[in-house]
């Protein structure tokens, strides 16, 4: 029985890496061992980015919608609760969306808002 080598498996797994690699400056491109620390922080840099863009976004949604809402004279908070009030069930996503493209119906929700609060007072 012949004797097996992981030549072939190590060149592999060697090349995965330093394909990941690609780009990266200096000796971090194509010096494995390099190589391998820098892909490993990458991925917790990536993991740790995917948490951050949905705050990101979610910030940037409430300073739209924030913009808008004091445009007819209310503070964010206000608007969102007079929204509650209402029973209209927008998240916050398609309601900066309507606030930056769709002025005339974000009015609309903001009459309802305000009407729904008067009401509740």
């Amino acid at each position: 029985m012949s004797r097996v080598k992981g030549g072939a498996a190590s060149h592999a797994r060697h090349r995965k890496v330093i394909k990941k690699a690609k780009g990266y400056y200096g000796r971090r491109k194509n010096c494995y061992r390099t190589a391998v620390q820098a892909v490993e922080k990458a991925g917790q840099y990536a993991y740790i980015g995917r948490k951050q863009k949905k705050r990101n976004f979610r910030a940037l949604w409430i300073q739209r919608i924030n913009a808008a809402a004091r445009m007819h004279g209310m503070k964010y908070s206000t608007f969102m609760n007079g929204i509650k009030l209402a029973g209209i069930d927008l998240d916050r996503k398609v309601l900066a969306d309507i606030a930056a493209r769709d002025e005339a119906a974000f009015a609309e929700i903001a009459k309802l808002a305000e009407a729904a609060l008067k009401k509740a007072a």
